[in-house]
């Protein structure tokens, strides 16, 4: 199997697009749980572990042509898509530009429409990261994305999470996270063309992709609801593994045609 995507379970299948500076191992925890459902591919993203590295040049379609890449390596022409953070905005330019490929959507920890302040405040950290210390810069990262009780809980998974991305190729980071940074229209466009059904979520307390983000891209959207997890911040796929999956299969697995409430 090669080292920049792992393919596990039987069932629907299902795509899991991880987030900026991480790899297809962020999904570690969630993944045995959907595994008995779906048919789960995870891969790493371009700039990100395994994958070829990239620069300045790279484009939201890059990443669409990787996916479209991924989807018929394992033979399928359509999938249930997952993205989060900014695998979400890929999951979404993908579902708007490939509609026959994706059967429903989840767009989790996404970000959407930020206001003046939290554009500000992520262009800041843009500049912060091409030049600040990378130790220091992943501190602050983890204590963004994760709550103090699961830092006291599980050290050791935090701490694998901040070795990832230690281990960023710094150009191929950067290069990523501009597309991130600066990708507030990328929803924005592409909601009009999202025709599935969709699923938004993200944690009560996660200031980069608000509750109020989640609600207006899911009211943007054509057939969509939002869910927010009272009391988490980013990392819901690694904190709350089993609220996501339960909020999953309760979405990805309803029966063709069933109605989508907001």
């Amino acid at each position: 199997m090669s080292a920049h995507f792992r393919r596990s379970g039987r069932g629907e299948p299902l795509v899991l697009l991880h987030g900026v500076g991480l790899d297809h191992t962020l999904w570690d925890d969630l993944a045995p749980l959907l595994e008995p459902d779906f048919e789960v591919l995870r891969y790493d993203m371009l700039g990100h572990g395994h994958a070829r590295a990239i620069d300045e040049s790279v484009t939201v379609q890059d990443f669409i042509a990787q996916l479209d890449t991924e989807l018929d390596r394992a033979g399928w022409k359509s999938a249930n898509v997952l993205g989060y953070s900014m695998g979400g905005l890929i999951a979404g330019a993908y579902a708007a530009a490939r509609p026959q490929r994706v059967t429903r959507l989840a767009l989790l920890s996404t970000v959407f429409q930020r206001n003046p302040d939290e554009a500000r405040a992520v262009l800041a950290r843009l500049d912060a990261a091409a030049t600040q210390d990378r130790q220091a810069a992943a501190e602050v990262s983890l204590q963004r994305w994760f709550t103090p009780a699961f830092q006291a809980r599980c050290p050791e998974r935090v701490t694998r999470i901040g070795q990832r991305l230690l281990h960023n190729n710094r150009a191929s980071f950067l290069a990523a996270y501009r597309i991130f940074a600066l990708g507030d229209t990328i929803l924005a466009q592409a909601a009009s063309g999202i025709a599935c059904p969709a699923l938004v979520m993200t944690g009560e307390l996660d200031v980069g992709s608000t509750p109020r983000m989640t609600r207006e891209l899911a009211s943007a959207l054509p057939q969509a609801q939002a869910q927010v997890v009272p009391g988490q911040r980013h990392m819901l796929p690694v904190e709350e593994p089993a609220i996501v999956a339960a909020a999953l299969q309760g979405f990805l697995l309803q029966a063709s045609g069933a109605p989508i409430v907001p």
